[in-house]
């Protein structure tokens, strides 16, 4: 099975890596010319062989902090958005002149998670990005960390990458970190590397190693759940050291490096879902949540029809009409994500009614669901933790 995914490496066309902090880092946090270059070099060489590339690269904060001569991260938002600041178009000018001697051009996408949340802003992220690739251009992507704020963040690059593959449809996501790999614990103390994962689970995630560091955010567990998002929407995931010589063409040529995640056989639906249902089911954060009877979670998962108020039992939380909302059962499963076409304080009202009822209790009736189907998406309870 491994050997037969690994195979499959070589066929990817389009491709996302994602370089973390510590790799383009040295220890006192400033920017490493020579591993840049390295990197650039084997993105070139990608390129050359016709695979489209999408970069996203930590590092702004870091060389920000390199280049105050700062030796441990901030804590504080104003100083953090500071470096970035400071570090962003720094780290900029070395990408542009480094991929001028592959003879390639770059473009810088910044993005927050209101510009992937938002409808109209998330389709021109994704056609800016497929206009550069189709020029031949290298997208270099980043979170906007001179702007933005705590509702707004992605929480660190690994994610920022999984949407990223998501968006632009990408067959391969790499995760370069400074470990080879997710690494499990022997009898004997002594850990070895896990060179293949089919889906990622509560178990993987408990074996994850290391939270960050002084000059990053990130860690294990960040990049297994970002795989787990890539993953389930069809693209194959490599968490592999970024500091391993021609790693990224080792990784297109099938070698046996890092960890391969691929998505859990029984997911295979999710990758057919159309582009509307999967800005609803990955790009929006919730604003709260309706819980719904068996009867409901009946007609949603198996029958395919959209939520009506009389199977809702209780809201959790204040949002307005098209807020994106969890579906969850009377356990606390997480069924559905969707837009919701009435308000938390509506649906309060409405809730366990029938949709004849709705214009006596509210005054108007615009629609006769709480979500249409349209407008929802059925996920694997693994999907909680996404955003």
């Amino acid at each position: 099975m491994e050997k037969k995914r690994r195979g499959m490496l070589a066929e990817a066309r389009r491709v996302v890596v994602k370089i973390g902090s510590r790799v383009l880092a040295r220890r006192d946090g400033s920017v490493d010319l020579e591993r840049i270059a390295a990197i650039v070099a084997q993105v070139a060489e990608l390129r050359r062989s016709g695979c489209e590339v999408v970069m996203v690269s930590s590092g702004a904060i870091g060389t920000g902090m390199g280049a105050l001569g700062l030796k441990r991260r901030p804590v504080n938002l104003p100083d953090l958005q500071m470096c970035a600041a400071i570090g962003q178009s720094r780290l900029m000018s070395h990408y542009e002149r480094l991929f001028a001697e592959q003879g390639l051009h770059v473009g810088q996408v910044l993005l927050t998670h209101d510009d992937l949340k938002e409808r109209g802003r998330h389709l021109n992220a994704r056609n800016t990005m497929l206009a550069l690739l189709r020029n031949g251009v290298v997208p270099i992507v980043n979170e906007n960390d001179a702007v933005a704020v705590d509702d707004i963040r992605f929480g660190d690059n690994d994610i920022l990458a999984a949407l990223v593959t998501i968006l632009v449809e990408a067959d391969l996501l790499v995760l370069m970190s400074t470990v080879n790999g997710l690494r499990r614990k022997l009898p004997n103390g002594r850990t070895e590397r896990v060179p293949f994962l089919a889906g990622v689970t509560e178990r993987e995630l408990g074996m994850a190693q290391g939270k960050g560091s002084h000059i990053s955010t990130g860690g294990m567990a960040s990049k297994l759940q970002a795989a787990r998002t890539a993953a389930e929407l069809g693209a194959s995931v490599v968490i592999c050291d970024g500091r391993m010589r021609s790693v990224l063409p080792r990784v297109l040529a099938s070698d046996d490096v890092g960890t391969l995640i691929t998505a859990s056989v029984d997911l295979g639906a999710l990758p057919r879902i159309n582009r509307k249902k999967r800005w609803i089911a990955f790009f929006h954060r919730s604003s709260g949540s309706v819980i719904i009877d068996d009867g409901a979670c009946r007609a949603l998962e198996q029958q395919g029809k959209s939520l009506l108020p009389i199977g809702v039992t209780a809201v959790e939380g204040r949002f307005e009409v098209g807020a994106s909302v969890k579906v969850k059962d009377a356990r606390g499963r997480l069924v559905a994500r969707g837009l919701v076409e009435y308000s938390s304080g509506q649906i309060e009202r409405i809730k366990g009614r029938r949709s004849s009822e709705i214009e006596a209790i509210l005054g108007l009736k615009e629609y006769d669901e709480i979500i249409h189907r349209d407008n929802m998406v059925i996920l694997n309870p693994s999907q909680e933790g996404v955003l």
